[in-house]
């Protein structure tokens, strides 16, 4: 029957059902959202370039990689005068999606002339500093009078990675003292490209660090190393099970990443 000579009463009942129709019984299910993904940190100038934070997430919103992109212009105009606390600081912030890493931000340590011990990172290199506490936290580290003993206090021998001292005279204002493994290839005798650091204070670990030389990026590698573990490790945060460096001829951008993270 044409819709014209349907009876008003009954056109009105037919439409309410079809409303109710569409917008229950038939109604379309909602897509899931996906968190999976990379998400970005804010930008941060260095020398010509810049540098940024990223972190991937897997389906479950896990982070598997923690890094930083640093721009091949970056290592060009980079200062060469030496500052009074022996490297240049360049703070970055880390996207919101890298919260459950237990990371509050990171740093990229610019030395100009490499750093202690002398024949060993006395060449000029980038610190990346993960560090697990926050900026005010590592502030209040002065590494002198009473904090000297702090921060040069080692963990318990289980929370230390396999292999990795912690040498005295190696405590630093504003990051604590850095452990390091003797069997590193800088110390056998073969120059030093890029190595793994552990940093801690108070006996306790506050940072992870990939030290990698100027002129080892300039190669523009692409590696991927094991880290060391310990037996023991704090829940406070994700350690990874390997260490990346990667250059991407398309963005012109290298990748300092901690990848594998697990937080146990």
């Amino acid at each position: 029957m044409p819709v014209s000579r349907m009876d008003p009463q009954r056109l009105h009942t037919l439409l309410l059902a079809l409303g109710a129709v569409f917008f229950t019984g038939c109604s379309m299910p909602q897509k899931e959202v996906s968190i999976a993904g990379t998400y970005e940190g804010p930008a941060v100038a260095i020398g010509q370039g810049e540098a940024r934070t990223f972190v991937t997430l897997d389906a479950q919103g896990q982070a598997q990689t923690l890094g930083i992109r640093l721009s091949e212009a970056a290592l060009s105009g980079l200062p060469q005068e030496v500052p009074p606390h022996g490297e240049w600081e360049y703070e970055l912030a880390l996207p919101a999606e890298a919260a459950g890493t237990g990371y509050k931000h990171v740093t990229v340590d610019w030395n100009p002339a490499g750093h202690i011990p002398e024949g060993v990172y006395n060449v000029p290199h980038f610190d990346f500093h993960f560090y697990a506490i926050d900026s005010a936290a590592r502030n209040a580290i002065t590494a002198v009078g009473d904090d000297l003993e702090r921060a040069h206090k080692a963990p318990e021998p289980s929370h230390m990675p396999a292999d990795y001292v912690l040498p005295p005279g190696t405590e630093v204002p504003r990051m604590g003292a850095h452990a390091i493994d003797p069997g590193s290839a800088e110390f056998q005798q073969q120059p030093f490209t890029q190595t793994f650091i552990y940093g801690f204070y108070d006996g306790k670990l506050i940072f992870t660090e990939p030290m990698i030389t100027l002129a080892f990026l300039q190669s523009r590698p692409n590696t991927s190393t094991p880290v060391k573990q310990p037996q023991a490790y704090s829940p406070d945060f994700a350690y990874p099970a390997s260490y990346g460096l990667h250059y991407d001829a398309y963005a012109r951008q290298y990748e300092i990443t901690l990848d594998e993270l697990v937080r146990h």
